[in-house]
């Protein structure tokens, strides 16, 4: 297991093979999977599998667990990715556990993932995306530097986009 980074309350780090279903856990609250995209167990159990094999490849990019330094507790997971849509840029996604919802965290989390994103790499901007109504995050982006870059749309669905600029 190997830290990506960390904050002065939160450990970002590489899953283990044994966190599958606390991983799979995270995504039965209706309200932490209120804004993500729909995906089976079958496809989230495919992502954290391919998050594990990324990790021999990049630690630039993946997905990665973040947990409370305090007391080790799983508080939800996060993404620096590829955005498709934009050659170059890197995507910002995460999802937390609902008790920490509220607490700085998302912020904390974002302005981390946000300096490991650009440390090491030439890219010139990170985006985060929200659905339209997820206004919670939509604060979170903003408190950690991101500006409002416009909509797009992702799905057949419209959605808010934030960048940060190096």
């Amino acid at each position: 297991m190997s830290i990506i980074t960390q904050t002065h309350r939160i450990i970002i780090r590489e899953f283990l093979f044994d966190e599958l279903e606390t991983y799979l856990n995270h995504f039965t609250d209706e309200r932490v999977i209120l804004h993500l995209p729909k995906r089976s167990t079958q496809e989230r159990t495919t992502i954290f599998k391919n998050a594990l094999s990324q990790y021999l490849v990049s630690r630039s990019t993946g997905i990665w667990g973040m947990f409370d330094k305090s007391n080790h507790e799983f508080m939800g997971s996060c993404l620096l990715r590829s955005f498709d849509e934009e050659p170059g840029a890197i995507e910002l996604g995460y999802s937390m556990e609902y008790k920490y919802w509220g607490q700085g965290m998302g912020t904390e989390m974002a302005k981390a993932m946000v300096e490991h994103g650009f440390e090491g790499t030439s890219v010139p901007s990170i985006v985060g995306i929200t659905t339209m109504n997820n206004i919670a995050s939509q604060k979170v982006l903003e408190k950690a530097g991101f500006m409002r870059d416009g909509n797009m749309v992702r799905a057949d669905e419209q959605l808010a986009l934030f960048r940060i600029y190096r």
